[in-house]
């Protein structure tokens, strides 16, 4: 059975790591784009949905308790 504190450990969790990696990739996307490197663009456009992977990982393995 899942309870609610498996919910909140989804949330802070997911939340956590999807920030690193959209930040990392937005970042290191962002210095080369800037310092004129086009390829770039590569890394920091699939930021976002690449950085909710982890959250939708995670949220599969607690549907699968049920």
């Amino acid at each position: 059975m899942v309870t609610r504190a498996d919910i909140i450990w989804l949330g802070v969790a997911s939340g956590v790591t999807g920030s690193l990696i959209g930040g990392m990739m937005l970042g290191i996307g962002m210095d080369l784009i800037v310092n004129g490197q086009p390829w770039g663009w590569l890394l920091m456009l699939p930021g976002a949905p690449v950085s909710a992977i982890p959250g939708w990982l995670l949220a599969r393995k607690l549907s699968r308790q049920l």
